[in-house]
């Protein structure tokens, strides 16, 4: 390779990389011009909305499902989807009310077999899938239905009250108005990204994503990364369920039933493809807030419940339309 030829090849790279930071930042401010739009005609909506307690309200709720959707970012960026979040988040609901309220373990104790719990299976749902052939749509929504069965046993269709050895995790610091649970939940989004965008693995899932087929063309076994996100689903699964846990100090096995279409949901809005090979964790977490200021700012102006429903679906797929329309566009500019 001549030396011109050398220094264009690092001419192209350089343009392409800036290309991407371009495209990223873009993205970024899209998703902030969003969030501070919604917040702004709300505000002007009503007039209890522009408050510390509402935004402390919204960051203090959201903890559960921004790990779930961290979670879920990886699952669709390798071209999977994992229906069965709600259901494992229960799971870890339900074993943690168990193990504290009916056998007296400690937390410390409780938090690693949630944890444990919904990894083993994230693990199975991966394994199935990938190993058998079978679209990660029909194993997951199977292990949807057993992992609730699962809660119900555990419990005995029962609410089991934990109280304060949990509650903590959930509540505002005081002088803070965030929880330990949310500062945990910014600390998982910073590492997913960090994970997904400067280490090999979230290369490789991004590669999984985009040519499954071109992966293993390559010499590189895509089998044990996709089985490594749908165990990671899980874990963030663990995490939601002691947070939700937490914030309402009781252990419900019906709970975070229909979370995983709010967690699909936020990773549509965030730009994550449901086809695979692009996503972003902090778009995704901005995606999370969007759902949070949307409905509560409903909530607050009085929009009934399938009002609510009617306007989120919307915003979903004008989300999923704009996303296709960038893309064409990327394209033709190509």
């Amino acid at each position: 390779m001549s030396r011109n030829d050398s220094t264009n090849r690092i001419k192209s790279q350089e343009r392409s990389r800036s290309s991407k930071v371009a495209s990223s930042l873009l993205q970024y401010a899209g998703m902030v011009s969003v969030l501070l739009g919604l917040v702004f005609i709300f505000s002007l909506m009503s007039k209890n909305f522009l408050s510390m307690t509402t935004l402390t309200s919204i960051a203090n709720s959201i903890p559960d499902l921004t790990v779930i959707a961290v979670g879920m970012t990886f699952v669709l960026i390798i071209g999977g989807i994992d229906l069965s979040v709600g259901s494992m988040l229960a799971i870890s609901s339900a074993l943690l009310g168990v193990l504290m309220a009916d056998h007296g373990w400690s937390l410390a104790l409780a938090i690693p077999c949630c944890l444990f719990a919904c990894g083993l299976c994230g693990f199975l749902n991966g394994v199935i899938s990938v190993k058998a052939g079978i679209p990660s749509f029909i194993v997951t929504l199977g292990m949807l239905e057993i992992a609730r069965g699962v809660a119900y046993l555990i419990t005995g269709s029962q609410t089991k009250y934990i109280g304060s050895s949990v509650e903590w995790i959930g509540t505002p610091i005081q002088g803070m108005f965030l929880s330990p649970s949310f500062l945990i939940a910014i600390i998982v989004v910073i590492a997913g990204q960090f994970v997904l965008g400067r280490t090999l693995f979230g290369r490789y899932c991004i590669a999984i994503g985009t040519n499954a087929e071109a992966v293993r063309m390559s010499g590189i076994k895509s089998a044990p990364y996709s089985i490594t996100v749908f165990a990671i689903s899980g874990v963030m699964c663990g995490l939601a369920g002691i947070m939700q846990t937490s914030r309402l100090s009781t252990a419900d096995p019906n709970a975070a039933i229909g979370l995983e279409l709010a967690a699909i949901a936020a990773c549509v809005i965030g730009g994550t493809s449901l086809m695979g090979g692009r996503g972003s964790v902090i778009n995704t977490f901005f995606g999370v807030l969007i759902i949070a200021v949307l409905q509560t700012g409903l909530a607050q102006i009085g929009a009934s419940d399938p009002t609510k429903r009617v306007i989120t679906g919307s915003v979903i797929i004008i989300a999923v339309l704009l996303d296709a329309m960038r893309q064409r566009w990327g394209k033709n500019r190509r």
